[in-house]
């Protein structure tokens, strides 16, 4: 590559910017109208936004993530006392869909991974095959035959007596 570079062949740029000449006395209408814009809508919008985003800015709010204390389970509630009963079962309530939801999430992995393996998923799909295994059993033995209006107390008393029979079970043996 040369050294020094022809000034015939690539031109510098002009040393100034010519200023384009105004044809007419007539004031711009579009500039007037950007202006008349931009400073009647756009500028009080825009500084409403920006102080809105301030005060956002000084308390976070994760308004996707809401996270609720533990509250005590039914056997630790009072025995007139409602309002425990209540929060126990709203608790039941959220962790019967946390429940569903990981069943639902494993067996989405399940199915991905039959697609993914074909004929041969029986051995390559073993470990998801047996978690969901182990997950839907988990589900179906505290969830089972509550019916459609299942709730807290229904959930404690079947495990009581599936506890019951396991002991059963336990000195039968």
């Amino acid at each position: 590559m040369p050294d020094d570079w022809d000034p015939e062949v690539y031109k510098g740029p002009p040393s100034r910017t010519p200023v384009p000449e105004k044809r007419t006395s007539l004031p711009n209408l579009l500039a007037f109208a950007q202006t008349l814009f931009y400073y009647s809508v756009d500028a009080p919008v825009t500084l409403f936004r920006e102080w809105i985003e301030r005060q956002h800015a000084k308390r976070k709010f994760y308004y996707y993530h809401r996270n609720y204390r533990r509250v005590p389970d039914l056997t630790e509630c009072l025995e007139d006392d409602y309002v425990c009963f209540y929060e126990a079962e709203s608790q039941w309530r959220r962790d019967m869909k946390v429940d569903q939801e990981i069943v639902r999430l494993i067996q989405d992995r399940v199915g991905a991974c039959k697609e993914r393996e074909g004929e041969s998923f029986v051995q390559n799909c073993a470990k998801e095959m047996e978690q969901f295994t182990q997950v839907a059993k988990a589900y179906q033995d505290r969830y089972a035959d509550l019916g459609a209006h299942g709730n807290a107390r229904k959930c404690l008393m079947k495990q009581k007596h599936r506890m019951i029979a396991e002991r059963k079970a336990q000195a039968a043996d």
